[in-house]
């Protein structure tokens, strides 16, 4: 990342400057005064799938503790002044942990999405939501993947055989 500094709090970063990669450990977020960031994933095939784009006023970062491995890459397509913000857990109200948990989820589920199969998306439901598994019923269970209630028996199936 090339940067420089323009006050305290602003720095500067050019076109093609990646902020951070998925897998690192630390990462912030970053309030963009000016310029273009995006953030983004690239699946095992090697497609990219664009989560974001953060124009002027916004802020992007990986909702990810700070602790755990980022899920994606942010990087710079406009030379940009932005603002790195710590992403600090300890320091948040704990009436905040269930939003920010939240929106941990949210970004998973929307990167699934973009990228998973039929049967790593019902993967994932069965390991975040273990205890409603059998509380709904399965056409809602298939609407949350994405698929067909008969595309879920199919995937059912074939993670049964997996297992």
């Amino acid at each position: 990342m090339t940067s420089k500094t323009l006050n305290p709090s602003i720095i500067f970063v050019k076109k093609g400057d990646i902020l951070h990669r998925t897998g690192d450990l630390k990462t912030k977020a970053y309030q963009v005064k000016k310029g273009l960031l995006r953030s983004y994933t690239i699946d095992a095939k090697g497609k990219e799938h664009i989560f974001m784009f953060a124009p002027e006023g916004w802020i992007v970062a990986d909702n990810n503790s700070p602790y755990e491995p980022s899920e994606l890459f942010i990087d710079v397509l406009e030379d940009a002044e932005i603002i790195p913000i710590e992403k600090d857990l300890v320091k948040n109200p704990p009436e905040t942990l269930g939003l920010v948990k939240r929106i941990q989820v949210l970004q998973k589920r929307i990167i699934m999405l973009m990228s998973a199969s039929a049967l790593e998306r019902y993967e994932h439901f069965v390991a975040t939501y273990p205890q409603i598994l059998q509380r709904v019923p399965q056409r809602m269970i298939a609407s949350y993947l994405g698929i067909t209630p008969e595309a879920l028996s199919k995937v059912k199936n074939e993670h049964l055989r997996k297992s």
